[in-house]
């Protein structure tokens, strides 16, 4: 049962490379775009229904 587990040291070695390469080159420039993306929504949103435009308010 033990053996059905055990990964060879080189597959080991290459899943970690391509695991490592997938997070770098796909996982984490989508989750910044997401994570950038849905901020200046939210932005956005809060001065549309919320506070209103940035700037000076009531001038003279």
């Amino acid at each position: 049962m033990s053996d059905v587990n055990k990964i060879e040291s080189g597959e080991k070695r290459s899943l970690e490379w391509k695991s490592f390469l997938f997070i770098t080159v796909v996982l984490f420039p989508v989750l910044s775009v997401a994570f950038v993306g849905g901020y200046g929504f939210l932005v956005w949103a809060l001065q549309v229904f919320v506070f209103g435009p940035p700037g000076a308010h009531g001038g003279m």
